[in-house]
């Protein structure tokens, strides 16, 4: 069986997962799905706790996907619209969960500081067995309410062979309660040997106290960083009021159904995608399009379920639904974008694979160096818990898909559809941008100017056998053909044995006649006699007609500039981009449209499979090309490109040739989609550097590498805070995405 085949047959799932906390837990559900029969590709989020997989579902099962996640020492389930957007009651009520345990484990730690150091005045009367007693209670409270989950997941993790950060914390914190309940209650053991009877109560409850800390920060901070998919989630109105046999009724949304007959009232959201048949109205597009501005609706126009009704009752046939929907579209494109992967992600993952293993030869190393260096068994263990504890493999988990899906939510709020993290990356480092001429620099809506025909052929005669056969085309060309024969009431004559030749015109049989529309290259194609005809005004492109071989006349239409092109092409360069565009238009309406927008190279009269060559012929010359075109005709040259920008409509959203889809189809959403793609690029590689520099320079801090020089060494407490504060740092990094304007 092809590769083509074999992926016509996969289905694609995300699974929610729980229980993952750090890269460490990330890598392990991955390799345990990819283990699975059947299962193609496999992405684990550790941001929004998911697990994208693609599967042969002649093979595996969805429920075989879940018991190798089970396996592996993690929960998941068959997702819902919960669970999806990573968010529901149960998260906020853990949250708060998280909270209460932090501050009451810091609080806790903090008073058997103050207890060991003896620093309140009335404990000189309490004998230190005693206080070491209630120290060693109180302690014990706090591991088993505040810290249950951290030994839990632990304790899971070593069932299944494998380690994670919980690891870490719960064999430092163990091993530091276990070295304080000796010293307590069998004091003379330590005497024995000469060893000090010291006790770490304090650190095992700060440990605790600064990760619980971290984890509730961390846990506040994802909430925000997927803010823009709630949003889109909110947006969906739960019911909708239809007529149903002359009838105005409310039910629940998911019962509505194609063809329905839908009513909105002023100051209602529209819950589905349809057509208006009666009304007229303002409509707030802004959180799907990206739109600020209200647009007028009314009769035959198209209304998007999500946007908001403003002014005006309408009733209209509903088109599309649910996951079939404009709003559908998108929140499945975020999700799977949001659980893709960056290609820079790669790096933390082949790091995290190995980093706990390696934490935990260092800290033995650590212990044995200070025993060999005369510290003593009290300071090396220390030093040991030290460096177990400030290792925190979260910060590189969360250093790439924090920013990217912070990125994609904000894009999505400016009308930009990201399709993932690599196409992100990708579009973050071109060099070069090609644009399309029809649609992209100019409004895609040209006009007829001028009708001419030959000697004995009337205009109305020309334009009506030009409508007739242009009739099954949606080219721009044809769309303004069409018009033009009904601003003039001219009927359209039956066609039959359309051809249409890709960048070159389209052929009918018309009451038994061959009739051709296109341009000079489909003309020479038919051997068709041309006369010399009359230059074309500027911008001005001409459409050529053949009757059984004759020359009929020419029809000739002039597309204009799209609103801030010139704007955007001046932006472009002004971020030393290069800028081409590619056409098959002629050269003077090529080369007319190319100097208003400001364009310098410009190639013409070019089929689509010019068009791709041409961007091969960039990217050997060693170029990053990014291609803006309208998904369609250009989906090839959009393919080869080494990223693609699709114009949308913002009501459809079929147009997926491209890394990203610019809903509005506005040329300023190229500028804006490449800044905000250079600038989650730029925050992605300070997050990894903030990420590896934090455990480079801390583990040997915390080994004590500086106490010869400087007699700076860390309490197993500062360690934890710093651990804390390393994933907290980078999601707040990520968070400045959010801020992000065009």
């Amino acid at each position: 069986m092809s590769a083509v085949q074999d992926m016509e047959r996969a289905e694609t799932l995300t699974l929610p997962v729980s229980g993952m906390t750090c890269a460490a837990c990330q890598t392990h559900v991955e390799r345990a799905l990819k283990d699975t029969s059947g299962v193609k590709e496999v992405s684990v989020n550790l941001m929004n706790h998911s697990a994208r997989v693609v599967f042969d579902p002649k093979i595996a099962t969805p429920q075989a996907l879940i018991e190798a996640v089970h396996e592996a020492g993690y929960e998941a389930s068959l997702p819902n619209a919960e669970s999806m957007t990573g968010h529901s009651y149960e998260h906020d009520a853990d949250e708060r969960g998280l909270r209460w345990k932090a501050f009451a484990a810091l609080i806790a730690g903090a008073l058997v500081m103050l207890l060991s150091m003896r620093m309140l005045p009335f404990l000189d009367r309490v004998p230190t067995f005693a206080l070491n007693v209630f120290m060693l209670l109180l302690t014990l409270a706090g591991m088993v309410w505040a810290g249950a989950l951290v030994y839990k997941r632990a304790w899971v993790a070593a069932v299944h062979r494998s380690t994670n950060m919980n690891t870490l914390v719960a064999l430092g914190t163990g091993a530091a309660f276990v070295y304080s309940v000796t010293a307590t209650l069998l004091p003379d053991v330590f005497r024995r040997f000469s060893l000090p009877a010291d006790v770490y109560y304090d650190a095992v409850l700060l440990i605790l106290g600064f990760l619980l800390l971290g984890q509730w920060l961390d846990a506040r901070a994802k909430h925000r960083t997927l803010d823009a998919l709630h949003e889109f989630m909110k947006l969906q109105p739960q019911t909708a009021r239809i007529i149903r046999d002359g009838r105005e009724e409310e039910i629940p949304l998911g019962n509505v159904v194609a063809n329905d007959i839908v009513v909105v009232r002023p100051g209602e959201r529209i819950p589905v995608d349809g057509l208006i048949l009666s009304g007229t109205s303002s409509v707030d597009e802004s959180l799907i399009t990206g739109e600020s501005v209200p647009v007028v609706r009314t009769a035959g126009d198209r209304v998007i379920g999500g946007s908001m009704n403003y002014d005006g009752a309408l009733e209209f046939r509903a088109t599309s639904i649910g996951a079939e929907g404009v709003l559908g579209q998108m929140m499945r494109m975020m999700q799977e974008a949001q659980s893709s992967k960056a290609p820079m992600q790669q790096l933390a993952d082949r790091v995290s694979a190995i980093f706990v293993p390696v934490v935990l030869a260092l800290a033995v190393l650590t212990f044995a160096a200070w025993m060999l260096a005369g510290g003593g068994v009290g300071r090396a263990f220390a030093v040991a818990v030290t460096v177990l504890v400030i290792a925190c493999p979260c910060a590189m988990g969360l250093a790439v898909p924090a920013a990217l899906t912070v990125a994609i939510g904000r894009g999505a709020q400016l009308g930009i559809l990201f399709k993932g993290g690599e196409s992100l990356e990708r579009l973050a480092r071109v060099d070069t941008v090609v644009l399309d001429k029809t649609g992209t620099v100019t409004e895609g809506k040209p006009k007829v100017v001028r009708i001419d025909p030959v000697a004995g052929v009337s205009e109305s005669e020309l334009l009506s056998l030009a409508a007739s056969v242009e009739q099954r085309s949606e080219h721009p060309l044809a769309q303004a053909i069409l018009e033009t024969s009904r601003q003039h009431s001219l009927s359209l004559e039956p066609v039959e044995n359309v051809r249409i030749s890709p960048g070159k015109g389209i052929q009918a049989m018309i009451h038994g006649d061959t009739v051709a529309a296109g341009n000079f290259a489909m003309m020479q194609y038919l051997r068709v006699q041309i006369p010399e005809l009359s230059s074309s005004g500027a911008g001005v492109t001409r459409i050529l007609f053949a009757r059984n071989g004759r020359y009929l006349g020419a029809i000739e239409a002039r597309d204009t500039l799209r609103e801030g092109t010139r704007e955007t092409v001046a932006h472009l360069k002004a971020m030393n981009l290069h800028v081409v565009m590619l056409t098959g238009d002629s050269n003077e309406a090529a080369a007319s449209i190319a100097q208003a927008a400001g364009i310098d190279e410009v190639f013409a009269h070019l089929l689509p499979e010019e068009k791709l060559e041409k961007i091969r012929a960039l990217q050997a010359a060693g170029r990053k090309v990014a291609m803006v075109g309208d998904g369609v005709n250009d989906a090839p040259a959009l393919a080869q490109a080494d990223a693609g920008l699709a114009i949308g409509t913002g009501t459809d959203l079929a147009r997926e040739a491209g890394d990203a889809i610019l809903l509005r189809g506005e040329p300023r959403q190229i500028v804006d989609a490449l800044l905000l793609a250079r600038q989650s690029l730029r925050v992605m590689r300070q997050n990894l550097g903030w990420a590896f520099g934090y455990n480079i320079l801390g583990i040997p801090i915390a080994a004590g590498i500086l106490y010869p020089i400087l007699g700076i060494l860390l309490s197993p407490a500062i360690a934890s805070a710093a651990m804390a504060l390393s994933s907290v740092s980078v999601l707040s990094n990520s968070l400045r995405l959010r801020r992000f304007q065009p």
